[in-house]
C-alpha cells in the first residue's frame, strides 16, 4: 500500500474552475479505493471549508513571515473515503468567488504569495515535520500552483518521491524576477535549469525541472508539448525530460454521468433505449429557447476562450444558421467572446441561443438533449466533455489534438463499416474544416441507423478513473525506486 499526498489548488466538488478539479476529485477517490492510503491538500478556501466538513484541526504551523500560525484542518472528500486536508490561512485564502481571480476578473495580485505559501506548507508536511505521525512515498502535484513543492523537496534529504501532472502549460505561474527573492525561495533554486525563465520566476518549471516524474493528460499531448508549436517555450526541457514524461489519460466518473441515471435530466436512456434520448432534444431545445425541430441540435460547454476554438465557430456562425443545424451553447469567459456570441443569438433567434455562465445540472442537460457535441479546440490537453458525450451517446465533433485525437474515432466510411467511429474530426484549426465537418455530421444524420450506430460504438467506450488510476500507480511504483 503506497502513502499518496495529492497536492492541488482545486478539486470537485470542494472547488472549481476547470478540468484540474475534476481530475483532483476523481484520481485521489480511485487511488484510494485500489486500497492506498490517500491525502488531498488544497487551501482553505471557504467554498471548501463549507463542504469538506465537519473539520477538525489536526496541526498547526507557522512560518517565517506568516501573520498568524497555519491550521491543517481535516475532512472528507464528499461522497468519497478521502481524507482532505485544508491549509487554513485566512489571509491568503479566505476570499470567496475564484480561487485565482479577484471580482474585477484579474488575477490577486498577492497570487505568488498565497500559493508559496502553500507549497511550504505541503513541503512541510511532505517531510513529517508538523506532528501528523503521516508521511508520504509520493507527492503528486498539478500543474503551476504547486509547482514549487518538487523544486522546495529537492533539496531535502530522505524526501518523498515526487510527480508532476500538466493539466495546461499555457498556465505557468509566471512573475517578474523581483517576486523570486522578496519570497525569500532558496537561492539555490534561481538559475537557468531552475525556477529561472527568461529572468521571470517560474512556478511552474519547478515542477517540470525537479520532480522525479512528469504527467500529462494524454499521450497525445504528452508529445505535443515537446514541440514548439505547443510548448509554450518549454518544449526544450520537455524533451529534455522526454523519457521522464508519460501521458496518461483522464477518466470520467461513470455513476455521475450514466444517461440511464442521472438525476439532472428528464429522460433516462441508454444503448439499447436511444430513442428515448430524443426526448431530451426537444426539453434542451424548450430550456434554450429554440424551436422544436428536426434540425441536428448541436451542444457546446465550456469556456469561452481563444483556446476552446470561440472563434472559429464565430467565423462561420452565419453560415450555420443556413444549415438545418441549432446550437445550444453554456460557458463563459472572455468579454470579448461573450457580446459575439449575444450578437449571434440575437441575429438568429431561432437557430443559435447561448447561455453565459455555468450550471452542472444544465451541462448534463445539453449532453443528454443535443444531438452532437461541439468542442473545437485549438488545443486540448485531454478534454472530459468530448468523454461525457460519448457515454450519452451525443457524437463529438472535435478538432483532432491532444486528448481529443486519443479518445475520437472519426466517422470514416471505412470507421463507420467498421463499427469503431465515434464522432467527426479535423485537422486543422479553421472555420472552413469546421464546417466542412459539420456538414460531414450533417450528412450522416440524415442516415439515422449509421447514426446510431456510431452513438451506440461511442457509449460502448470505457473511459473510467480506476483504469487511469492503475496507470499513475505503476507510474509511483517505478518513481518509488529511484536511485
Amino acid at each position: 500500500m503506497s502513502k499518496i499526498l495529492f497536492v492541488t489548488s482545486e478539486a470537485h466538488p470542494l472547488i472549481k474552475t476547470g478540468g484540474l478539479a475534476d481530475v483532483s476529485g476523481s484520481l485521489p477517490a480511485a487511488l484510494k479505493s485500489l486500497n492506498h492510503a490517500v491525502r488531498l491538500i488544497l487551501p482553505a478556501y471557504p467554498q471548501a471549508k463549507e463542504k469538506a466538513g465537519p473539520l477538525k484541526c489536526i496541526a498547526t504551523i507557522r512560518l517565517p513571515g506568516s501573520q498568524e500560525e497555519i491550521k491543517i484542518l481535516e475532512g472528507r472528500l464528499p461522497g468519497s473515503r478521502v481524507f482532505v486536508w485544508l491549509v487554513d490561512y485566512p489571509p491568503a485564502f479566505a476570499r470567496e468567488g475564484n480561487p485565482y481571480l479577484g471580482p474585477d476578473g484579474h488575477d490577486w495580485p498577492d497570487n505568488p504569495e498565497r500559493f508559496a505559501l502553500f507549497c511550504r506548507i505541503v513541503n512541510e508536511i511532505a517531510m513529517g515535520r508538523v506532528g501528523l505521525n503521516w508521511r508520504p512515498d509520493i507527492v503528486h502535484c498539478s500543474d503551476w500552483q504547486t509547482g514549487l513543492v518538487p523544486a522546495l523537496l529537492s533539496l531535502e534529504a530522505e524526501r518523498p518521491a515526487t510527480v508532476f501532472t500538466i493539466h495546461n502549460l499555457a498556465y505557468q505561474g509566471m512573475f517578474p524576477a523581483e517576486v523570486f527573492f522578496r519570497l525569500g525561495l532558496p537561492p539555490q533554486l534561481w538559475h537557468f535549469e531552475g525556477l529561472e525563465f527568461h529572468n521571470h520566476l517560474s512556478f511552474i518549471k519547478g515542477g517540470l525541472a525537479y520532480a522525479d516524474k512528469l504527467t500529462t493528460v494524454s499521450p497525445t499531448y504528452a508529445r505535443e508539448i515537446q514541440s514548439a508549436e505547443f510548448g509554450y517555450g518549454l518544449d526544450g526541457l520537455l524533451r529534455h525530460r522526454a523519457a521522464d514524461l508519460h501521458g496518461i489519460l483522464n477518466g470520467i466518473d461513470l455513476d455521475e454521468w450514466n444517461p440511464a441515471t442521472d438525476p439532472h435530466i428528464e429522460w433516462h436512456y441508454n444503448a439499447k433505449r436511444f430513442s428515448a434520448k430524443q426526448h431530451n432534444k426537444g426539453v434542451l431545445q424548450a430550456e434554450f429557447g429554440l424551436p422544436e425541430s428536426g434540425d441536428l441540435l448541436l451542444g457546446s460547454v465550456g469556456r469561452l476562450v481563444e483556446q476552446k476554438g470561440v472563434d472559429l465557430i464565430l467565423d462561420i456562425i452565419d453560415q450555420l444558421a443556413e444549415l438545418p443545424v441549432q446550437l445550444a451553447l453554456l460557458g463563459s469567459g472572455e468579454a470579448h467572446f461573450e457580446a459575439a456570441l449575444q450578437d449571434a443569438a440575437a441575429r438568429h433567434a431561432d437557430k443559435f441561443s447561448v447561455k453565459l455562465g455555468y450550471s452542472e445540472r444544465l451541462a448534463h442537460r445539453v449532453e443528454a438533449g443535443a444531438d452532437a457535441f461541439l468542442m473545437p479546440s485549438r488545443f486540448e490537453p485531454c478534454g472530459l466533455n468530448q468523454l461525457y458525450s460519448l457515454r450519452y451517446g451525443t457524437p463529438p465533433i472535435v478538432h483532432a489534438v491532444g486528448g481529443l485525437a486519443d479518445t475520437v474515432v472519426d466517422a470514416t466510411a471505412e470507421a463507420i463499416k467498421q463499427k469503431t467511429a465515434t464522432g467527426f474530426c479535423f485537422y486543422y484549426a479553421s472555420g472552413d474544416a469546421l464546417l466542412r465537418t459539420i456538414g460531414h455530421a450533417l450528412a450522416l444524420y440524415a442516415q439515422t441507423p449509421k447514426w446510431r450506430s456510431v452513438a451506440r460504438t461511442g457509449m460502448a467506450q470505457v473511459f473510467d478513473w480506476r483504469s487511469s488510476a492503475r496507470k499513475y500507480l505503476a507510474l509511483y511504483k517505478e518513481t518509488v525506486k529511484r536511485p
